[in-house]
């Protein structure tokens, strides 16, 4: 397909800058493709974060990315000269306990050899120099550097002297600071190594998954390292000439023999016998009442609990828990464990084999992340549902408001 079809126009104060606070109250559009021809329903509905257990059946299990944002963007200088010209650099993949790859600016300034010395000015750190060696140089800006530190100390040293690594649609109009360290990272955060936070997944509470517990929806953990692509535009002018980066992740046994018992049993729902929560999450919260668009009568009733059973749908957060799973994801549906790396582009016509609802943020234009949501809702939905999305003045981006996709018609 052509990359210009993934366009859309979107003003630049739609772009979010902080998050809603509390995180829950952000806003939920509520996206059911072919709805709207009676019977209540319609295909965008004004909802907000906190109404997700009504939006959803119990015996429904929500993947969340566990991954974990370090503060990766780091600032220095380049010794050895009478000019010593400022370094920026981006961690992008561990290599070993010493060395990362790197996204250097600029990197013109950079020659394999040279030491660059980092976090000398703000904050306070309690370890000595953090020196690093550029051992080696690739394309668009890739170095490779070896730290003078290893393993706990070096983490440490990035952690005192690193900030976060904001999109570059926020970084441009404002500069990381403390709230970034908490706001940018989820609450199921845990594993450290991605470079950008899965911003679905950013919208929970502990009284909001102590809610879905109470409707007997369970969550699950998988864990997929960000990487910097995310961020990357689509620059072929069509799909096809277009590679995804490489970024690693984990599908457990525990998890996939969940999911599968759960997606192929029957599920009675009975309210007075919730299923456990598997994840994080305490307390307690009440669901606020339900926003809806100039165009809906009555809520459609996703949650509602009808008599009978049906089986368990798996609810991806994010995309990139979408991606790990349909990476994991055997012909027949059911789900494999996996360990290892994942560059799995969707654009319409994928077939989705695991994934039946999607939690997700807005995304920008031209992006893979707004071919996938197009593949799994459609184009044309798509379309008309960020157009809404716009004129309702939705928060867009990874510290915006959010969208419950449901599939498009085959």
């Amino acid at each position: 397909m052509r990359t210009e079809e993934f366009d859309f126009d979107l003003p630049p104060d739609r772009i979010a800058l902080r998050p809603a606070s509390p995180r829950d109250a952000a806003r939920l559009l509520v996206v059911r493709p072919g709805a709207g021809g009676g019977g209540g329903a319609v295909e965008c509905e004004d909802r907000v974060m906190r109404d997700l257990p009504d939006l959803l059946r119990a015996g429904d299990q929500l993947v969340v990315n566990d991954t974990k944002v370090i503060p990766a963007q780091l600032c220095g200088r380049r010794l050895g000269s009478s000019v010593e010209p400022r370094i920026e650099a981006t961690l992008i993949r561990r290599l070993d306990g010493a060395r990362w790859q790197a996204l250097a600016k600029p990197a013109r300034k950079l020659k394999v050899g040279d030491v660059v010395r980092f976090g000398e000015e703000g904050r306070a750190c309690f370890l000595g120099e953090l020196d690093a060696t550029v051992e080696a140089k690739g394309e668009a800006g890739e170095v490779t550097l070896g730290f003078a530190f290893a393993g706990p100390v070096l983490d440490q040293a990035i952690a005192e002297r690193g900030a976060m690594p904001l999109p570059p649609y926020i970084a441009s109009r404002r500069g990381p600071d403390e709230r970034d360290r908490a706001d940018y990272q989820t609450l199921f955060a845990r594993a450290e190594g991605a470079v950008a936070a899965p911003t679905a997944g950013l919208h929970f509470t502990e009284a909001l998954t102590a809610r879905l517990a109470e409707r007997g929806i369970g969550l699950h953990a998988v864990t997929l390292h960000v990487g910097p692509g995310t961020f990357l535009p689509v620059r072929a002018d069509d799909t096809s000439g277009h590679r995804m980066h490489a970024e690693w992740g984990e599908v457990t046994e525990n998890v996939a023999a969940a999911l599968n018992a759960a997606r192929g049993n029957r599920v009675q729902r009975d309210a007075s016998a919730p299923s456990p929560l598997v994840g994080e999450g305490r307390g307690g919260g009440s669901a606020s009442e339900a926003r809806l668009c100039v165009n809906s009568t009555t809520p459609t009733p996703d949650a509602s609990p009808q008599g009978g059973g049906e089986r368990g749908r798996i609810v991806a957060v994010g995309t990139t828990s979408l991606r790990l799973l349909e990476t994991a994801a055997r012909e027949d549906g059911t789900i494999a464990p996996f360990a290892g790396e994942t560059s799995l582009f969707i654009t319409p016509g994928y077939r989705f084999r695991a994934v039946d609802v999607l939690l997700t943020n807005f995304h920008l234009p031209r992006s893979t992340l707004f071919m996938l949501v197009a593949a799994f809702s459609g184009l044309d939905t798509m379309k008309r549902a960020y157009a809404h999305a716009v004129a309702e003045s939705y928060r867009f981006y990874s510290y915006g408001d959010a969208c419950l996709l449901f599939p498009g018609r085959a």
